[in-house]
């Protein structure tokens, strides 16, 4: 009885899969081998989402860096002599992705098309980055004494904080070059991103990096008589939203960028991705409503797969942790170009160009005394995200290794902006002279409401979650050898 139930269950499954592919034989779409006109639609449909995702999140750099420009622009004007000078630091009230508000900043957006060979003279004392408008490094034509530099100006630069002239050459130029008195570099994009970083001493006497940023002088090549005056208007008084859309509308900035922009024989093939979007240089974009609905899908979607990346547990990116008992992540690959020796690290740029902007070799280098460091956290003790609801404590040892300066600031976790949490910065830094305990170790506190006994406290927002970065410019021996290590988030109560 058994064995013959045994055979009878066995028919009745097999004749039940039979019918069941049957049946999808019939629904696939396909006849004799060709696509039905329902199915080809669907399927053209699906292909163009997939491209719609895909291509944001290759543009994600590109896009961070045209908003930047556009929402400045809108603000403080359009030139390549008008540098913004955050003169009062940069507050929450600017969005933009990760700003540090405990330096001076001049971000200033210029067009190599417009403009031809641009020189920009640096002042001594400065610290800076020189970035096309994908992100990369702008590097120097030719290396000198065998060393090639990328992306950094002033003291980790080649005129190594003395000032000089930098001249900047865009992507097609093919004319004549000075042989002397330059740092003659090349871009790879019409678009270039000048970007000033200023230290101060006292968070009540902000003139001296200010000044020093003042001395910036930014004409083309040969035409310094004639050249426009600069302008260095204080973008701290004005708020500007410089934040990538979030939505089908980034599609419509890429397609001016990609109207604007050089065509570089590298990016063919995600041009031609694009092509298939309705974005070609030199024709018009007008997607639409079918496609536009379609675009806005993957625009969102691929905002939510950068965010899925860019917030990898250390337990799902455990290659990322600088300790392996912390919380604390690394958000840069080996190098500063997301590059392996074989292919680019496009997760690790994806999920960088997220939460930030600009990159230059001094912020990945791995030296004592040179450049930064930028852990960051967005989980406690426990593994739970950060929560604007609770309170916790953050513990650092003493000796912070940093031979400049270190600091701890809050990020919204939605926009990466400034926690705009009503204080006048959402961070601490050492110029601030941060209470520390007998031990010589300081403790920050993060809470909606200050703790008691807390002397230093980062206001949190309720219903709001957040993330942290630790910054140490200039990182110490300590630092890299791991005799020193930053605390976790510890919840309170």
């Amino acid at each position: 009885m058994r064995r013959f139930s045994s055979i009878a269950l066995g028919i009745a499954m097999t004749l039940a899969m039979s019918s069941m592919a049957h049946a999808q034989g019939k629904d696939t779409g396909f006849v004799q081998g060709y696509p039905t006109p329902p199915k080809t639609t669907e399927l053209m449909d699906d292909l163009l989402y997939q491209r719609a995702v895909q291509a944001y999140l290759w543009a994600l750099p590109a896009l961070n860096m045209e908003a930047m420009k556009e929402g400045s622009e809108r603000v403080f004007g359009k030139g390549y002599n008008v540098l913004p000078i955050f003169k009062e630091r940069l507050n929450a009230k600017t969005l933009v992705t990760t700003p540090n508000s405990d330096v001076i900043y001049a971000m200033g957006y210029a067009d190599l098309a417009e403009t031809g060979p641009l020189v920009i003279e640096v002042p001594p004392g400065l610290q800076g980055i020189l970035d096309d408008f994908y992100q990369r490094p702008v590097c120097m034509e030719k290396a000198v004494d065998g060393k090639r530099a990328c992306g950094d100006v002033g003291l980790p630069g080649p005129d190594k904080g003395k000032g000089g002239k930098y001249l900047v050459l865009p992507p097609d130029y093919s004319g004549s070059v000075p042989e002397q008195g330059y740092y003659t570099y090349r871009s790879r994009t019409y678009g270039l991103f000048i970007f000033w970083r200023g230290f101060f001493k006292d968070p009540k006497d902000l003139d001296p990096p200010v000044q020093v940023m003042e001395q910036t002088r930014i004409y083309p090549l040969g035409k310094e008589s004639t050249a426009k005056p600069m302008v260095f208007p204080d973008a701290s008084s004005r708020p500007a939203n410089m934040l990538y859309p979030r939505d089908g509308s980034a599609f419509d900035m890429l397609a001016r960028y990609i109207d604007h922009e050089y065509v570089d024989p590298q990016d063919m093939e995600m041009r031609g991705v694009l092509a298939t979007l309705g974005i070609v240089k030199g024709q018009p974009f007008k997607p639409d409503d079918h496609l536009r609905q379609i675009l806005d899908r993957g625009a969102r979607r691929a905002v939510e797969m950068s965010r899925a990346l860019a917030f990898e547990t250390p337990e799902q990116a455990p290659a990322q942790r600088y300790y392996p008992d912390r919380k604390w992540m690394n958000p840069f690959p080996d190098n500063a170009q997301f590059s392996a020796a074989s292919y680019n690290e496009i997760d690790a740029r994806t999920k960088f160009f997220a939460l930030a902007y600009s990159t230059s070799p001094g912020m990945a280098i791995n030296m004592e005394n040179v450049g930064a460091k930028y852990p960051f956290t967005a989980w406690d003790v426990n593994g739970q995200t950060l929560s604007g609801d609770k309170t916790y404590r953050l513990h650092l040892p003493k000796g912070i290794p940093a031979a400049l300066f270190w600091s701890v600031t809050a990020y919204d976790s939605v926009t990466a902006s400034g926690l705009d949490n009503g204080q006048p910065f959402p961070s601490l830094n050492q110029m601030d002279k941060p209470a520390t305990n007998a031990d010589g170790s300081t403790d920050v506190w993060f809470a909606p409401k200050r703790p008691k006994d807390a002397a230093n406290w980062i206001r949190t927002v309720p219903g709001k979650g957040y993330f942290v970065l630790l910054r140490l410019y200039g990182p110490t021996k300590a630092f890299f050898d791991k005799s020193w290590v930053p605390g976790d988030f510890e919840p309170q109560g």
